[in-house]
């Protein structure tokens, strides 16, 4: 339906969408002046990349367990990578239930596609939790690690400190 306004017709539907835009617009000035500006640096590293993402055995380093050091090592990466695997997936989970329950209802029921969208991505969000915890094990693993040989690392640390100097003593003259 249109309508004559000012001698040129317009859409009632097209009133609302810029009635829409306008409001939209000024809720993310308002949000915007009230947030505090935030900067994110990414830091790739110097990890060669072919056609996009590198591959698990660079997320890893190789699985060398010949000293304690290298213990911890393994287990600090493995739980690094496990944390920022996990945030990416659960933010992946949030992207796509939002995307998806975008899409129209082939019913036509209300939040039909909604409670689609949670069903699908329940399953990633699970994926997200199963990471976290991957991270939360690497770390105890090194710990176990600690407590169950800790008469073997304090036998080398023990060997390994550097001996000490003789130290002056003024009240001896």
């Amino acid at each position: 339906m249109t309508t004559q306004t000012n001698g040129t017709a317009t859409n009632k539907g097209d009133k609302f969408a810029n009635m829409g835009a306008a409001a939209g617009g000024f809720v993310g000035g308002l949000a915007g002046s009230m947030a505090p500006p935030v900067t994110i640096n990414v830091n790739r590293g110097s990890v060669p990349q072919q056609g996009g993402r590198p591959h698990a055995e660079a997320l890893l380093p190789a699985p060398d367990f010949s000293s304690p050091a290298l213990v911890r090592q393994y287990c600090n990466t493995l739980r690094a990578a496990g944390v920022a695997l996990s945030i990416e997936v659960a933010m992946a989970a949030e992207i796509m239930q939002g995307i998806l329950a975008a899409v129209p209802d082939p019913q036509g029921r209300a939040f039909g596609s909604r409670i689609r969208a949670q069903k699908v991505t329940r399953k990633m969000r699970k994926s997200a939790d199963a990471l976290r915890d991957a991270a939360k094990n690497a770390a105890a693993c090194y710990s176990t690690f600690q407590q169950e040989f800790e008469e073997e690392i304090n036998r080398v640390r023990h060997r390994a400190r550097r001996p000490q100097r003789p130290q002056m003593n003024w009240d001896q003259q």
